[in-house]
């Protein structure tokens, strides 16, 4: 009677197990040799894995993860001592799994879920395919194999590839929307169709109908898509290869993009995220103009609902801080006192077609090579309507004024602060006094000044059209806006720096 009765709680548990598996999207694991152990589930979230919940097996390596509301479903990892890992799709379906310690990924059962039985059976296809070209790669890899059998062997590949193709195409258009399907799907580019015959540009538009097309491929009212490297490698790519680094192109491109997303939080996350932190951090020249444009579109305005109120400002702060220093912004009219003390300077007021606005320290290294390049730039220019506006970034005036009077760059406008006139009653009253105002006084905030020397490139209007550039790429940028080919790099370079240059390529020329 007790041995019935065991049996019959046995049979009950195994049922009950089963009856769990089918009535929900929990993910029910048997792990051969797990033992008693603690298991993670992690999420991918674009290119990167996260940790999203933990569970403790039994004896018998079984455990049991709650599933996920369908938002936050996608691809996942389950995380087994070791570590080691299996990728599973966690779906809106029963999901029973069995595997080994050994290889869980290779020894991988599908008990149920019929997402995974296809994410797994593509996987062991690759694996075969892999397996079947292995000697065709070693007949390419040869180069004493004869002409027919290297022709064998590509034939044979471009077969295989083909049945990849063939494979992932029925995948992506199953009628049963596989997640996984859609995977690959972002994965595939999209194929441009011949350009009418009218068109001139046959090459402008290929790239226009890729660029327009670009994202047919993503279900944009799908936020599990974010949860795969596929979407990242999209986001990626369009942001950095497929739209042209102009800041307002970019920003244009990024609130179409944007537009199409709303209500989608994930994916509006991801996007406004990833465009965000690379604008900010992107080193080329006025990308900090998409930066500032974004977070006052979406972050000022609300529109982002993610963040606390400190992580918030932050970010809100840092776009303001860089306002000033925005290409196509009007430079802010900075005002400070000349080599005498006592004259002040605007650089407002200064009349010209072009004016350079570099903040510089007579104490820096870097500045004291730039310097000499700038004179030969003024000398070559001024008469051409350039200007510059140099100002000192040295806390004290003295290191200042004394490289000054070494130097034979006194026809600049030279100007600079010091501690007399930051001192406190002594700011309030320049600043009360409207002698000048407090973004003058903390030009190194205004100007977003962490290192030097720090160029600017001014219109007539003080409009900035270039900023932290060299003074080699400035010269070249005057002449591409006079639509004059520049002269050779040399002919702005001090006759000592010349000599090395003409040293050093010798030395190249003599390497064997």
């Amino acid at each position: 009677m007790r041995l019935k009765l065991s049996l019959f709680f046995t049979i009950g548990a195994l049922s009950f197990t089963n009856f769990l598996a089918q009535s929900s999207n929990d993910i029910v694991v048997t792990v051969e040799g797990l033992g008693a152990d603690t298991v993670f589930l992690a999420n991918y979230y674009g290119s990167r894995l996260f940790y999203s919940d933990t569970t403790v097996a039994d004896i018998n390596g079984h455990f049991v993860f709650k599933g996920k509301p369908f938002d936050e479903c996608g691809k996942y990892a389950v995380v087994l001592p070791g570590p080691v890992f299996f990728d599973m799709m966690l779906v809106s379906e029963p999901m029973e799994f069995r595997t080994t310690m050994k290889n869980p990924q290779g020894d991988m059962q599908i008990i149920q879920s019929e997402e995974n039985k296809v994410f797994y059976d593509y996987l062991n296809f690759l694996n075969s395919k892999r397996e079947e070209r292995t000697p065709h790669d070693a007949v390419l890899n040869d180069s004493t194999a004869s002409s027919l059998k290297v022709e064998i062997a590509r034939n044979a590949m471009k077969v295989m590839n083909s049945e990849v193709l063939e494979y992932q195409d029925a995948l992506i258009d199953d009628p049963r929307d596989y997640l996984f399907g859609k995977y690959l799907g972002m994965l595939r580019e999209p194929q441009v169709p011949n350009a009418p015959s009218n068109v001139e540009n046959v090459q402008f538009w290929n790239y226009m109908w890729y660029r327009n097309h670009y994202w047919d491929r993503v279900d944009f009212a799908d936020s599990r898509l974010v949860r795969d490297g596929s979407f990242h490698k999209m986001i990626e790519m369009w942001w950095g290869q497929i739209i042209p680094p102009d800041p307002d192109t970019l920003f244009f491109e990024a609130q179409k993009l944007l537009a199409q997303v709303v209500g989608n939080e994930d994916m509006f996350k991801y996007i406004l995220h990833h465009m965000t932190f690379e604008s900010e951090s992107s080193k080329v020249m006025c990308m900090d103009k998409v930066f500032v444009d974004l977070v006052n579109e979406y972050y000022v305005k609300g529109k982002v609902k993610w963040l606390d109120d400190k992580q918030l400002a932050k970010i809100v702060d840092r776009a303001k801080a860089l306002k000033y220093s925005v290409c196509g912004n009007i430079a802010h009219n900075i005002t400070l006192p000349g080599i005498d003390g006592t004259t002040w300077k605007s650089l407002h007021d200064i009349e010209a077609k072009y004016t350079v606005m570099v903040i510089w320290e007579s104490s820096c290294g870097h500045c004291k090579k730039e310097m000499p390049v700038l004179q030969r730039i003024y000398e070559e220019w001024h008469d051409k309507g350039l200007e510059i506006y140099a100002i000192g970034n040295d806390f004290e005036p003295e290191p200042w004024l004394e490289y000054l009077e070494t130097t034979n760059y006194t026809d600049w406008i030279h100007v600079s602060d010091n501690p007399l006139i930051n001192a406190q009653d002594s700011a309030a009253t320049l600043i009360y006094s409207r002698i000048t105002d407090l973004e003058s006084l903390n030009f190194r905030t205004t100007f977003d000044v962490f290192s030097t020397p720090k160029l600017f490139l001014l219109d007539e209007n003080k409009k900035i059209l270039a900023k932290q550039i060299g003074a080699l790429q400035l010269a070249e940028m005057l002449y591409r806006l006079e639509g004059l080919e520049p002269p050779h790099p040399e002919f702005f370079l001090s006759e000592e720096a010349i000599e090395k240059i003409r040293r050093s390529e010798e030395q190249d020329k003599k390497k064997p």
